[in-house]
């Protein structure tokens, strides 16, 4: 097995989203896969249909900022990168032979389902890996996130410090 702080890292895993916000819930999956990895990289899909509360270079810094104690902790790099692609090509320009997806209920699983279907079909050589969400995050979208903290909900236990902060300022200004 390769050393975690090898330059040429044997597991490659992706984890892409939009990230906007980051949540709790993301930061759950995201250190249970850098347990099972070498290298992760955290893909911070632009999506501009989703009409994003951060842009890009927001939801990148915010990822970057809030992840940086779980590479630590797992002395390991996880790295954060925007990609506007598809995924199977930036899977395969990130050299990642897996693709992390977090799972929170059963309706999740039918899009994650036809996601998965049409990856394999593409690129048969990249598998795409669930993970469910602890049960103390199953419920937390950063969509309903946003949507709590527009209407005056408090938020603090869905999202990380910073993050709350940088919403509540957004909202706020």
């Amino acid at each position: 097995m390769a050393d975690k702080n090898d330059h040429n890292p044997r597991r490659i895993g992706l984890y892409p989203g939009t990230f906007d916000p980051i949540t709790n819930g993301h930061l759950d999956v995201i250190a249970r896969a850098a347990r099972l990895l070498d290298k992760l990289v955290v893909g911070v899909a632009i999506n501009t249909g989703k009409g994003p509360m951060f842009t890009l270079e927001e939801r990148v810094e915010l990822v970057r900022a809030e992840i940086e104690t779980i590479a630590t902790r797992n002395g390991m790099v996880i790295e954060v990168v925007p990609f506007d692609t598809l995924l199977i090509d930036f899977a395969r320009k990130v050299g990642a032979s897996m693709i992390v997806r977090g799972l929170r209920a059963v309706s999740d699983f039918d899009y994650e389902f036809q996601m998965t279907g049409m990856n394999y079909r593409m690129a048969p050589d990249v598998e795409t890996v669930f993970l469910m969400a602890s049960e103390g995050h199953q419920f937390i979208a950063s969509r309903l996130v946003k949507e709590v903290a527009r209407l005056g909900g408090d938020i603090s236990s869905f999202v990380p410090a910073l993050t709350l902060e940088r919403i509540l300022k957004r909202i706020r200004g």
